[in-house]
């Protein structure tokens, strides 16, 4: 099993609004215009679902799978190239705010692991970035 973990991210916002805005999938639709189109594409979401073609990967889709309110949303990956799982972690911090780290779980080879180690952990970041820049 290999794990990548985000980088602990702060958001102005208390724990239970952000896990309300992430829990349902189909608020991704405010985030929409921030993600880089040359990196994803044909981004579609509903409450539960999110896809998304990921250039050069391909089509990846995930399906949430466990909600613990407030503290975690995860996710499991229905089509991908490689079996992965996805946490989303949120802990206040203060009544106002909180703090997020994203963890993903794969299994992954030796041979595929030195190719896709730096790519899943710099996109880990990248995702934990962008969904701390969001107003929730």
């Amino acid at each position: 099993m290999n794990q990548f973990e985000s980088q602990v991210v702060a958001i102005p916002y208390s724990q239970q609004r952000v896990y309300d805005m992430l829990s349902d999938l189909s608020h991704l639709e405010s985030v929409k215009d921030r993600i880089p189109q040359d990196k994803i594409k044909d981004l579609k979401f509903d409450r539960d679902t999110v896809s998304i073609n990921v250039a050069p990967v391909g089509d990846i889709a995930f399906k949430v799978v466990e909600r613990e309110e407030p503290k975690c949303v995860k996710l499991e990956a229905t089509t991908s190239p490689i079996p992965l799982t996805l946490w989303i972690q949120m802990l206040p911090t203060s009544d106002e705010a909180s703090k997020m780290k994203l963890t993903l779980r794969t299994e992954l080879n030796p041979f595929i692991k030195g190719m896709v180690q730096k790519p899943l952990q710099e996109g880990i970041e990248k995702m934990a970035d962008m969904l701390a820049r969001i107003s929730y």
